[in-house]
């Protein structure tokens, strides 16, 4: 069980604090400065977790989680058993929504997009609460996705990014129902697709788009006890081609322009291009490609490029001065042979929004006070996940632990001790009921927003 509620206040951690998002959602990987943790948590905020705490139903409810523990790890390792690489997520999707509607989400569907969907109403005149986890992993078909358990730990493609997250769900979902615990608000349960990879968050952006009445977003992934991701890191992504006429390369040297030679010159260029350290603000040239022969002056030449920050404003910045470099050196290559037949055009291949969800908020202070009830010091994070989506709204979002002590993101070798991780889930699980409310016990924290408009 965990521990009782705390004191009203929380201890001050540093000033600034500088995260590592260790492919935990999404393998989005990087470093982020985010806000400092409160320092305290508002009153009404403090008392509705001491209320929930106090109640004899929450503590029977996260009994069941413990108890639930190892029916989850079944759950976990017959879904890590069903590969979902990114736009292939249907046999998982069509398994999870089986285990939805067998623990009582009976109009539970799969949308349009590939999404699983289910709603559990709550009281009524409640928020709406989305609580999500990603159906796809990184590894394509035919990847051995096989449970191995040994070392004390489950070994799998994909089992803790984020098929974890799935498993939580359902076991949230049965011991709500079989406890009968009615929230205010609703929350609805999504199995999304599309988080990784050039899935481009595909899947919450459906959700979004038609769900115009989502009130706030609690995203569950493989992370570190304490962790509260805030931060939307926002990343555009460019496939850029460039065409020109090709020739042997001795008969026809100095008559056409080489395309490799053309998006050598942009490499460069693009090395040269400064950004602030403060917004962070990154971009690599991640692949290249091109050309017949080794004796053929290339007639083409492609490049994907990753840009990156914490800022939408630095970000676009950035891409003008990439996309300004590539021009350059076409008319670099083209004058080089006083020709003009060189040309290259590119293509938005990946477009994930970028937002924050402030400190102070009521949904960060939620996950502080739940985690201090645990007995976890909160550390504010950031990083681009499914939380990005919301966040661009304006919709407060945050990404939390699923439980479980995860190693090898997006690897072979990817593993989870689930030993005691229905803390984990009882942690988050908390965190959500204190947004949403419980009746005759809490209110619901949460505040209703305004429905958007398409």
């Amino acid at each position: 069980m965990p521990r009782p509620p705390r004191a009203l206040r929380l201890a001050p951690l540093a000033p600034l604090v500088l995260a590592l998002l260790c492919a935990v959602p999404g393998a989005q990987a990087q470093n982020n400065a985010v806000a400092p943790t409160p320092a305290q948590v508002a009153p009404e905020v403090d008392k509705a977790y001491t209320q929930l705490m106090a109640a004899p139903a929450i503590q029977k409810l996260l009994e069941a989680v413990k108890a639930d523990h190892d029916r989850a790890v079944e759950d976990l390792k017959m879904l890590t058993e069903i590969e979902a690489p990114p736009f292939k997520e249907q046999k998982r999707a069509e398994a999870f929504l089986a285990r939805m509607k067998a623990l009582g989400l009976a109009d539970a569907k799969i949308d349009a997009e590939g999404n699983v969907v289910g709603l559990r109403k709550g009281t009524g005149n409640g928020p709406k609460l989305l609580i999500s986890a990603h159906l796809d992993t990184v590894f394509p078909a035919g990847t051995d996705v096989k449970v191995k358990e040994h070392d004390g730990k489950l070994h799998a493609p994909g089992i803790a990014d984020d098929t974890r997250g799935l498993s939580v769900l359902l076991s949230w979902l049965k011991v709500l129902n079989d406890n009968k615990v009615q929230t205010v608000g609703d929350l609805l349960f999504v199995a999304n697709v599309g988080e990784e990879e050039l899935g481009n968050l595909r899947g919450m952006k459906a959700i979004f788009r038609d769900h115009l009445d989502i009130d706030g977003m609690v995203g569950l992934e493989p992370s570190p006890d304490g962790n509260v991701l805030i931060l939307g890191t926002a990343s555009h992504r460019y496939e850029v081609t460039f065409k020109g006429p090709g020739g042997h390369s001795f008969g026809a040297f100095g008559q056409v322009p080489s395309a490799i030679h053309g998006m050598g010159r942009a490499i460069a260029k693009i090395a040269e291009v400064r950004t602030p350290s403060f917004p962070k603000t990154t971009f690599t040239v991640g692949t290249v490609g091109g050309g017949t022969s080794v004796n053929t002056i290339a007639p083409d030449a492609r490049m994907a490029i990753d840009i990156r920050s914490d800022d939408m404003a630095s970000l676009l910045e950035t891409e003008k001065k990439i996309l300004a470099a590539i021009d350059e050196a076409v008319v670099e290559e083209n004058k080089r042979w006083n020709v003009g037949t060189l040309s290259a055009s590119n293509k938005l291949i990946g477009d994930r929004p970028g937002g924050r969800t402030p400190s102070d908020s009521v949904m960060v202070e939620a996950a502080i006070r739940s985690n201090t009830t645990f007995g976890h010091k909160t550390l504010l994070r950031g990083g681009s996940t499914d939380a990005n989506v919301p966040m661009s709204y304006g919709i407060p979002a945050i990404i939390i632990g699923s439980g479980g002590k995860s190693t090898g993101f997006h690897a072979l070798s990817e593993s989870i001790d689930v030993t005691d991780a229905w803390k984990g889930a009882q942690n988050s699980l908390v965190t959500v009921l204190g947004l949403v409310g419980v009746q005759g016990v809490s209110p619901a924290l949460l505040p209703k927003r305004p429905a958007r408009t398409r």
